[in-house]
């Protein structure tokens, strides 16, 4: 293969690459509009969050896999809190209030902690079931992950690098 074919080549693949990033980027679907009530009474909104990197965590204090998680994400929120990021801890439905208040007291969760006493906060981002659920939203209100299950740690920190660079 001549050195100029090779060029060529790499050239087209360097457009595909290229034409395949844009469409992955350009269809980031938007964050739904949602209100978050949190245990501090506090409402925030989906217009509240633009402009930050936001970490959307469905649990509950039932959930092993949840507990086991929450640690994490006390430890990713203070890696990355000084930049830019938000982490809203999302208790489902079902789960008393009494015992998530109880359990971010006692395990001081340092971000914010929502009830969806309704299911409409789950029902919004697709009809959560499954807990733990984990959604990355970007600094323009686009889900650009989610996580079914507990995410590798060192994945997530380099999404969130990534996307905590991007401009606004």
């Amino acid at each position: 293969m001549t050195k100029s074919l090779k060029v060529s080549l790499f050239g087209v693949a360097m457009a595909i690459a290229a034409a395949v990033a844009y469409v992955a980027y350009a269809q980031r679907p938007d964050m739904p509009q949602v209100r978050f009530s949190m245990l501090s009474g506090e409402l925030v909104s989906t217009a509240d969050l633009r402009g930050k990197v936001t970490l959307v965590n469905f649990w509950a204090t039932s959930c092993v896999p949840c507990m086991s998680e929450m640690p994490k994400m006390v430890q990713t929120y203070n890696q990355f809190k000084d930049r830019g990021f938000e982490t809203i801890a999302v208790a489902m439905e079902y789960d008393p209030p009494n015992n998530v208040k109880s359990y971010t007291e006692r395990n001081k969760l340092p971000f914010k902690v929502a009830m969806d006493a309704r299911g409409e906060i789950a029902k919004g981002f697709g009809d959560v079931s499954v807990i733990p659920t984990t959604f990355i939203i970007d600094r323009k209100g686009r889900i650009i992950k989610s996580y079914l299950g507990e995410p590798d740690q060192a994945a997530l920190h380099e999404l969130l690098d990534g996307a905590l660079k991007e401009a606004a």
